[in-house]
């Protein structure tokens, strides 16, 4: 979901994790100029559409192949993760990924924060887009889009999610977040 604390919960896990980098969807947007309009007058950003999702596949099977070359790694496990020395940890952010299909065999696991449409619409507001939100924007097309995407996931019986409450406290997600990808690294390494 828009506005749910998937960049800030990233970037905290990277700092305790070993290892670790991070790629954002963010970074594959389309230029305004490439991005459709719908009848509304609405910039289509919450579509697939927007996006540049090859060159992020791309850019995800070039971290895969070299992980221990790409500069935004870092390299101070914490004495929890002594034993994932030689281990390196991707953690890919965005709010389409798991509707692309060609992501979708790369992933360990996947997470998805959920906000109420109240809180969502409330922390969309407080934020600055370039370009700015136009009014109704968020009502005609960005949590239409969200709902669309969560129910196509949702309808999706062979993917395997993690539903996660974004109005929990950053501290109990990245708790619980960490603990997991833990867990899920030692039984990779088993």
């Amino acid at each position: 979901v828009t506005n749910g604390g998937k960049t800030t919960l990233a970037e905290k896990l990277k700092k305790m994790l070993p290892n670790c980098d991070i790629i954002s969807q963010d970074d594959f947007f389309k230029p305004e100029s490439e991005v459709e309009t719908d009848e509304h007058g609405f910039k289509l950003y919450d579509v697939l559409d927007a996006l540049y999702m090859d060159e992020m596949v791309t850019r995800i099977r070039s971290w895969i192949k070299s992980p221990a070359s790409s500069d935004g790694v870092t390299e101070k496990p914490q004495s929890a993760c002594d034993n994932l020395k030689n281990v390196y940890i991707l953690i890919v952010e965005g709010f389409l990924l798991y509707n692309y299909e060609p992501l979708n065999e790369l992933w360990n696991r996947r997470y998805f924060l959920t906000l109420p449409y109240e809180e969502c619409k409330r922390r969309r507001s407080t934020r600055v887009y370039q370009p700015a939100d136009t009014p109704g924007y968020f009502d005609g097309h960005v949590w239409p889009m969200y709902l669309k995407y969560k129910t196509e996931l949702e309808e999706n019986a062979s993917m395997q999610v993690a539903y996660l409450d974004g109005t929990k406290s950053q501290e109990e997600l990245l708790s619980y977040l960490y603990s997991d990808i833990i867990q899920e690294l030692n039984k990779l390494m088993e």
